[in-house]
């Protein structure tokens, strides 16, 4: 069947409902509320902050992002690469700058979504809607199905994980106060910056934003996108995404290939400073090991079970303005051969 056919299979299996009431945990609902409430006036106190706190905002969004993306993600979760002690180290650092749950928690929920992509087992089940796929699940009690499907996830390569076990025995007792206090506490004390600024941008605004860039994955890259690599599965590629989580959007690409370091196809860096972190710790010695799926496999995974927009997508690589249609049919020519 060529990618641009389509089939009953095409189409993602209808999910039962499930019969389960989810409880509401107010105290969450209270502190994403007071959260997102200190994000607006933090958003207010944007153009009245000097510049060296704009720097400093902006360096803990990196930093953010690779704690959640770089490590509790493409290291820890999915094992793409290898670290060294000194990364290691960093990035458990950077995880808990973001404040959500520590690493061993995140990994856990993770590998179970994968497992159980878009089903009752998942836990932010992107079946049961937006906002719940978004951020409802975190303000719910999980099911007794998502509890036990996540009692059966395979976690012993963390519990010998030296930095990732010392992480959760400590880490209610510091994650308050790296995710919050020293981020507001570095611009008062270092360049005298009003505290009451620097608190609703450096840490709830920056706190609000790396998390609803987390949030995205889950919700809108299991919603709105192309498939270009595997029609028959929710996730799906999507630019915005990409660029809010700096590389997470190509999600029908790393549902399909979750090994692969890079979590895109791109050979270059464009919405994925991720993978040019984890480059940069590789040409140090700090990572190793890395894995990704080879060209080839690409190609005759997409003809097989892409939705055919693989090559007509600037996104993913042709359908460039200059190209006319002698060669946009020549590239496809050279692609069907290579994948046979």
């Amino acid at each position: 069947m060529s990618p641009n056919q389509t089939s009953i299979a095409d189409t993602p299996p209808k999910v039962q409902p499930t019969t389960y009431k989810h409880e509401l945990v107010w105290k969450k609902i209270f502190f994403f509320a007071y959260a997102h409430l200190a994000g607006l006036v933090g958003i207010y106190f944007l153009t009245q902050m000097s510049w060296k706190t704009w720097i400093w905002s902006i360096f803990l969004i990196l930093l953010s992002s690779h704690g959640t993306a770089v490590g509790a993600h493409r290291l820890w979760a999915h094992r793409t690469y290898k670290a060294k002690l000194p990364l290691e180290l960093l990035l458990v650092l950077d995880q808990t700058l973001t404040f959500q749950k520590d690493v061993y928690d995140w990994v856990r929920d993770h590998r179970l979504h994968h497992k159980h992509s878009d089903t009752d087992y998942d836990p932010h089940n992107a079946t049961r809607g937006f906002f719940y796929s978004h951020i409802g699940w975190l303000m719910c009690k999980k099911s007794p199905q998502v509890i036990q499907k996540g009692k059966e996830i395979d976690l012993s390569d963390l519990l010998e994980n030296r930095v990732v076990m010392f992480q959760r025995k400590y880490y209610w007792y510091v994650a308050p106060f790296i995710a919050f206090v020293i981020p507001a506490t570095v611009p008062w004390y270092f360049w005298n910056e009003c505290f009451i600024i620097s608190w609703h941008v450096c840490s709830m605004l920056r706190f609000v934003l790396t998390l609803h860039g987390t949030c995205l994955v889950n919700s809108a890259a299991h919603i709105w996108g192309t498939k270009p690599y595997d029609r028959n599965i929710r996730p799906v590629e999507t630019m915005f995404v990409a660029h809010f989580s700096f590389g997470e959007g190509f999600h029908n690409y790393h549902h399909t290939f979750p090994w692969d370091y890079k979590a895109a196809e791109l050979g270059n860096y464009y919405g994925n400073l991720n993978t040019a972190f984890i480059d940069l710790m590789a040409r140090i010695g700090w990572a190793y090991d890395l894995k990704w799926a080879s060209p080839d496999m690409v190609i005759k995974r997409a003809l097989r079970t892409g939705d055919g927009s693989w090559h007509k997508s600037n996104i993913w690589g042709w359908g460039d303005k200059d190209m006319d249609e002698e060669d946009v049919k020549m590239v496809q020519e050279n692609w069907k051969a290579i994948a046979k």
